[in-house]
């Protein structure tokens, strides 16, 4: 059977985490930035299409993304 291919490269994500991070670091902290990053991107998608049925838009568009963005990014502030 063929080995899947990864979603990101994890050793750059490690890389770039641990370049901007004083503190040690888990052995699994790349998944765990990188399902929190999927959920809000998830996150961002539903507000956004609850925000364009509710103006009447036939689709989601960047103006009802960006109406979203600052409520979604507050909700996954650590």
């Amino acid at each position: 059977m063929a080995r899947p291919t990864p979603l990101y490269p994890r050793a750059t994500l490690k890389r770039i985490i641990k370049a901007h991070s004083n503190r040690p670091l888990s052995k699994n902290i790349d998944v765990l930035i990188y399902l929190d990053y999927a959920l809000f991107l998830q996150d961002l998608m539903r507000e956004a299409a609850i925000r364009s049925r509710q103006v009447g838009e036939k689709g989601i568009s960047s103006r009802s993304i960006r109406k979203v963005r600052e409520n979604t990014l507050r909700k996954f502030k650590g």
